[in-house]
């Protein structure tokens, strides 16, 4: 079996923040990281008028490619953090 190095969150950040603005351009966007755990705030008009897990749903399903594999760059969101 190999081993795979991970990321160092430094490189990890801007991706996740990127891939968050991509799906809600104009959003403020806040990534925190302590190895491959996150914590994620992001405010947007995009959010007005829906409940807090679809705005959940949308930061996720905006960063889904970064959780997924054997040995994924984010491990896990601590904190998520989405308001209008």
């Amino acid at each position: 079996m190999g081993m795979s190095i991970a990321s160092p969150p430094r490189e990890i950040v801007p991706r996740v923040r990127d891939a968050i603005l991509q799906a809600i351009p104009g959003a403020e966007v806040e990534v925190k990281a302590n190895g491959s755990h996150f914590e994620i705030r992001v405010r947007s008009a995009t959010f007005e008028g829906m409940r807090t897990l679809h705005r959940q749903r949308l930061v996720l399903s905006a960063i889904k490619h970064l959780m997924e594999g054997d040995n994924p760059p984010v491990h896990a969101i601590d904190v998520l953090e989405t308001t209008p």
